[in-house]
C-alpha cells in the first residue's frame, strides 16, 4: 500500500528504502542532500560513510570523503558540478568535485573562530550562492549569528547579524539559500522563522508561523523548509508543530505541509527533517538528523530512519 502525503497540486509518494547501498552499509544519521543537473543525488552523512552518491533510480554510485570531516553538517551544490560541504565542528567549508577531490577550503579545519566573535568561522552550517555564482553566502550559526558574504575565489567581503529577536537579528542561523532574484533566505532556527535579506545583507521582511525552521532550499521559486519537532518536554507530544516539511511561494504563502502529527518512525511522519534536496521532476529528498533528536536519548541508544524519497505524483 502507498504512504502518500499532501493534498492538491502537491502530492506524493513516499519511498522509504530508495537508496541501494551496498550490503552492510547504513547511513547512520544523514545531514543533507544535494542534487546535480543530471538528477545525481548527493547524501551527506555522519555515518561511516560521509558522502555517498546515488542515480535517480537510486542506484549507488560511489562514496567519498572519508578521514575528511569532524562532523558533517550542510552540502550545496553549484552549476558547476562542485559541491560544498560545511563542517560545523571542524569550522570549515570544502569545495569538492564530484568525485571527492578537495579543490579549495574556506577556513582551516580544526581551527575555528572565536566563539561568539562573529569572526568567520565558529561552526558554519550551509552554503548559498549569489546569481552568477561569483558569491558565497555562509551562514555561521553554532558559535555565531552570522552571515558572511565571500567571493567565489575565497575573499572576505562583509558580514551581518547579531544575536537576538529583533531583524536581522539571529537564534541559530541554521541554514541560508537564495531564489532566482539572488534574494537571501535565512533559517533562523530558534526564532521560528524565515528572514529575508538583499544582496547587501539589508533586511527585506521575516515569515513566521512555523516551528523550528531547519533545512532550507529553493528551487523553481518554489521554497522547501523542514521544521523541526519540540525538544522541550512540557511540549513534546504537541501535535502540528515541526517535523514537517512545509512548501511555499515566494510570498511566504505556504502551499503545502508534508507531515503534521507528532514525530515518529510510522510511515508518512517525520523525526527531525534536517537538509533537503529536490531534483529536476519536483521529487523530494529528505535526510534526518533523527539520531540526535531522538535515538541517543533511548536505552539503549539505537540508529533510527533518517533518509527518504517523496516522489511527486501527478
Amino acid at each position: 500500500m502507498k504512504t502518500l502525503l499532501g493534498d492538491g497540486d502537491f502530492v506524493y509518494e513516499e519511498l522509504a528504502s530508495w537508496a541501494q547501498l551496498p550490503d552492510g552499509w547504513t547511513f547512520f544519521e544523514t545531514v543533507d542532500v544535494a542534487v546535480d543537473q543530471q538528477d545525481r543525488v548527493y547524501v551527506f552523512s555522519r555515518g561511516e560513510h560521509p558522502m555517498t552518491v546515488f542515480e535517480a533510480d537510486g542506484t549507488f554510485v560511489t562514496s567519498w570523503g572519508y578521514g575528511q570531516f569532524t562532523r558533517p553538517h550542510g552540502v550545496t551544490i553549484a552549476s558547476d558540478g562542485t559541491l560544498y560541504c560545511v563542517d560545523d565542528d571542524g569550522h570549515w567549508i570544502g569545495q569538492f568535485t564530484p568525485e571527492g577531490e578537495l579543490l579549495a577550503a574556506f577556513g582551516t579545519r580544526d581551527k575555528g573562530a572565536a566563539y561568539q566573535s562573529g569572526d568567520p568561522f565558529c561552526r558554519p552550517t550551509k552554503v548559498a550562492f549569489d546569481i552568477g555564482e561569483e558569491n558565497l553566502y555562509i551562514s555561521d550559526g553554532y558559535g555565531n549569528a552570522r552571515i558572511h558574504k565571500y567571493t567565489k575565489s575565497g575573499e572576505h567581503l562583509f558580514s551581518w547579524g547579531d544575536y537576538g529577536s529583533d531583524p536581522s537579528c539571529f537564534n541559530l542561523p541554521h541554514s541560508v539559500c537564495t531564489d532566482s532574484r539572488g534574494t537571501v533566505y535565512l533559517a533562523d532556527r530558534e526564532n521560528h522563522r524565515i528572514q529575508i535579506f538583499d544582496a547587501d545583507g539589508t533586511y527585506l521582511r521575516q515569515w513566521n508561523n512555523m516551528h523550528r525552521p531547519c533545512g532550507l532550499h529553493i528551487i523553481n521559486d518554489l521554497v522547501y523548509i523542514g521544521e523541526l519537532p519540540s525538544q522541550q518536554p512540557f511540549n513534546a507530544d504537541y501535535p502540528n508543530c515541526g517535523a514537517c516539511i512545509s512548501i511555499h511561494d515566494l510570498s511566504g504563502k505556504r502551499l503545502a505541509r508534508l507531515g503534521d502529527q507528532l514525530p515518529g518512525e510510522k510511515p508518512g511522519q517525520f523525526m527531525a527533517p534536517h537538509g533537503i534536496g529536490v531534483d529536476s521532476r519536483g521529487d523530494i529528498y529528505v535526510a534526518e538528523v533523527s539520531y540526535s533528536g531522538f535515538g541517543q536519548f533511548m536505552d539503549p541508544p539505537r540508529a533510527m530512519r533518517t533518509f527518504r524519497k517523496l516522489v511527486k505524483q501527478g
